[in-house]
């Protein structure tokens, strides 16, 4: 799963790992991402010890699992970061309204930029997983959490996987395969025991967040014009 968003692909992972026929490996990059980059994001030192291995090491992990849920965010694949483990994987790429993905992230990290969001990313990974000659599925937050069992039920047609009432629910609370960076980013999703209801109209943002938010919006319609959809 390739993502800007950071809840709600983690609610996802939950959903996928919550069905019992698979594992979760949760942004496996992140680590060799902030050496790459010396970027200083909340609990760099703790991420960067939890994920030791190289680039390569990772991706041989990767390709060595052949039933994973892989959640990996969009902004970590950049120069260094391998991606011929992609060309053996079913990518989905997980969309949200940058407007949201802007009021979310930018309450943890404020100075955030249009690359610590990924939606530019996204869309060149896309591009990306279409030469190799591969189908991406695009599927948007917003209908998984207008309509979550139609939404899963689609995304696991689309993926080749049977749909199992599993996947709408899961334990409150921390998973053993949640990411160190967890006490930081997912104190919501921890809270949750399932999907959450239809979100609200979008934030009224100004100043950098609108700029930044300005500036993400083509490349969220791209992905938003071959999302899939549910037959309601």
């Amino acid at each position: 799963m390739w993502s800007g968003p950071r809840n709600l692909s983690t609610a996802l992972m939950y959903a996928f790992g919550n069905r019992g026929d698979m594992t979760c490996v949760d942004e496996p990059f992140y680590g060799p991402y902030l050496r790459l980059t010396g970027l200083d994001h909340p609990m760099r030192d703790e991420i960067i010890a939890s994920r030791p291995e190289s680039p390569v090491e990772v991706e041989q992990n990767l390709i060595s699992d052949q039933h994973a849920y892989h959640k990996h965010m969009c902004q970590h694949m950049i120069d260094g970061i391998p991606r011929g483990f992609m060309e053996h994987c079913v990518n989905v790429f997980l969309i949200r309204h940058p407007a949201r993905v802007v009021a979310s992230f930018t309450k943890e990290y404020p100075q955030a930029t249009a690359a610590d969001i990924g939606f530019a990313a996204q869309v060149e990974l896309y591009d990306h997983v279409l030469a190799l000659g591969r189908t991406p599925v695009v599927i948007d937050s917003a209908d998984i959490r207008a309509d979550p069992r139609a939404m899963l039920t689609a995304l696991c047609d689309a993926i080749g996987l049977d749909f199992t009432d599993r996947m709408l629910s899961w334990p409150a609370g921390p998973k053993p395969y949640d990411g160190v960076w967890a006490p930081v980013w997912y104190a919501s999703v921890h809270a949750s025991t399932g999907f959450a209801g239809p979100e609200g109209p979008l934030p009224d943002l100004t100043g950098h967040a609108a700029d930044l938010t300005a500036e993400a919006l083509p490349y969220y319609e791209k992905m938003a014009a071959r999302k899939i959809t549910a037959n309601f």
